[in-house]
């Protein structure tokens, strides 16, 4: 495996930026995402993304994440910045994503082209309630206030796996924002890499063959009378035209017991989608599958796609023809998500150059491995002087 980039192209990567990554690739018909993940999932703050397209075949990239160089939590009007065993904690913060805003804004990462078209950066989550740091919406007190609001984590090493080239790739971030000696971050990050690789070479734990896991029976916040009693006040609302749509929602909470591991394994097995996830931020975990994503920004482009309006697969071909012949001539399913598609065309709108927003698909059946959907996109090009925290608090 060769070293890329030489110092001498390093040095001159580092005229362009000061977040500079070092990496080696090699063929990966061995080591799998999940192999390589049990082989550094001791360590605390790391992260597995993987993709499935349209539930039926592995999407072209896996990444995994570990070794934060800096970590974000929020929680009520307190922001935690912990870097190394430095942390900094900002008093009376009326929003967190404009602490993420500066934090992000002290990197200017140099991308090489060869590498994946994500290579890093701030990954974590921001909880449902958030949006009342910058929403004027009624009071609500949190079920659980030991959870952050958001925690974000941005790692020094990446794993990249390129399922279409049988590539693995090594990765690790020379972070030069105060380096005042090129050649000595560049041997360091060297040394952070032929680590990697040495911990990759060790055998799988010899408990992840064994493990196994079980949920208890599943408890909702909303007791049946009350969320039916919801159905009708939200009934009300819409014929006196207070609102359009709703939705109402239910947490279920269960205990779990064993390898939380076992359990993404079993999901991405049971239900591969095009946005799956494994976060390990210590205490708390997220684990997950979806379909969908909130919004995405590429090039100054604002991409955002409604989904809404569902149907099984069926169990011959006819059978799933039939069931979206049903499922697109369904007026409730088809107004549900024109309205969903207005909706997103209000938020790229907030925030995109006038006369930019688009609807380039409309109404098109997405298959997955279970069900499908009609998906639409909305699309618009970001105006010059708003950023993708402007966008995300618009969506």
């Amino acid at each position: 495996m060769k070293t890329r980039p030489s110092f001498s192209e390093f040095r001159q990567m580092a005229t362009r930026g000061n977040l500079i990554p070092v990496y080696e690739s090699s063929l990966a018909d061995i080591e799998t995402p999940v192999s390589a993940y049990l082989k550094i999932r001791d360590k605390s703050f790391s992260y597995l993304l993987e993709s499935a397209e349209g539930g039926e075949r592995w999407g072209r990239y896996s990444f995994i994440g570990y070794c934060p160089h800096v970590i974000v939590l929020a929680k009520g009007r307190d922001v935690e910045i912990r870097e190394g065993d430095k942390a900094t904690i900002f008093r009376d913060v009326e929003n967190p994503l404009f602490v993420l805003r500066d934090l992000s804004r002290r990197f200017t990462p140099v991308t090489p082209e060869d590498l994946a078209p994500f290579q890093g950066g701030l990954v974590g989550y921001f909880n449902f309630d958030l949006i009342r740091k910058w929403e004027n919406l009624p009071g609500f007190i949190p079920e659980n206030k030991d959870v952050p609001e958001c925690i974000f984590a941005a790692c020094r090493h990446l794993i990249i796996f390129d399922h279409f080239k049988h590539r693995m790739t090594l990765a690790a971030f020379a972070h030069l924002e105060n380096a005042n000696d090129l050649e000595a971050a560049y041997l360091q990050t060297c040394r952070e890499l032929a680590d990697m690789k040495a911990e990759l070479e060790e055998p799988l734990p010899a408990y992840s063959a064994k493990s196994d896991f079980s949920l208890s029976e599943l408890e909702s916040n909303f007791k049946k009378e009350d969320f039916e009693d919801a159905v009708r006040k939200a009934k009300d609302y819409i014929v006196a035209g207070d609102i359009i749509q709703v939705v109402l929602s239910q947490r279920f909470s269960a205990e779990i017991s064993g390898e939380d591991f076992l359990l993404y394994r079993n999901l991405r097995s049971v239900n591969p989608s095009p946005y799956m996830f494994y976060l390990n931020f210590g205490d708390i975990k997220l684990i997950g599958a979806s379909p969908e994503i909130l919004v995405r920004l590429t090039d100054g482009m604002i991409e955002l796609r409604p989904i809404a309006g569902t149907r099984p697969r069926g169990k011959t071909r006819e059978q799933d023809q039939a069931l979206e012949r049903e499922l697109m001539s369904d007026p409730k399913e088809r107004a549900e998500h024109i309205m969903l598609v207005d909706l997103g065309r209000n938020d790229v709108g907030k925030v995109a150059v006038a006369g930019s927003v688009t609807v380039p698909d409309l109404m098109v059946v997405e298959r997955y491995s279970h069900v499908m959907h009609i998906v639409s996109s909305v699309e618009g090009r970001l105006k010059p002087e708003m950023d993708s925290f402007d966008l995300f608090m618009s969506a």
